[in-house]
């Protein structure tokens, strides 16, 4: 029974996210950090430090391939294979590294998922940090306004 929940779920985010997406792409131009980002940004919204740890892990998965890039050819394929090496290289590391505890609290900022980091990063690297974040943002955002089941989040997962 979980397991369907959780299937119709995903499904259901990553189809809404696609139409945002291309919605967004076709309109303004805009990417929103990648075609399956939005749902699954969406899904873990009632988890902020998730979100902001895959953030943090986007950021520095383009530091590196810009650092990458002043060495050797990045382009093309080659780049985004790259892109989401580096980002589920972090992602997996993030899921020690960034935690803090504080007393009797511990944050986890570890990634939503591990290839999600890479495919941001991707968007950040061409069209800009800020742009990209927005539109991820704003499309999860009318994602959860949208109602249905996405609207619950992880939450239902629980």
């Amino acid at each position: 029974m979980h397991t369907e929940v959780l299937r119709d779920l995903i499904i259901q985010a990553v189809g809404l996210g696609l139409v945002i997406s291309l919605a967004f792409s076709e309109t303004l131009g805009l990417a929103a950090g990648g075609m399956v980002v939005p749902g699954y940004v969406a899904l873990m919204i009632h988890e902020p430090a998730r979100i902001v740890g895959t953030m943090v892990v986007a950021l520095a998965t383009m530091g590196i391939l810009k650092l990458l890039s002043s060495f050797a050819f990045v382009y093309g394929r080659r780049r985004i294979v790259f892109t989401i090496l580096i980002g589920f290289g972090l992602g997996w590391l993030s899921r020690d590294m960034l935690a803090l505890n504080l007393g009797g609290l511990r944050l986890e900022f570890h990634t939503i998922g591990l290839i999600i980091p890479g495919l941001i990063a991707n968007w950040m690297e061409r069209q800009g940090v800020i742009p990209t974040l927005s539109m991820m943002l704003i499309a999860a955002v009318l994602m959860i306004l949208s109602g249905g089941d996405v609207a619950l989040g992880g939450e239902a997962l629980l």
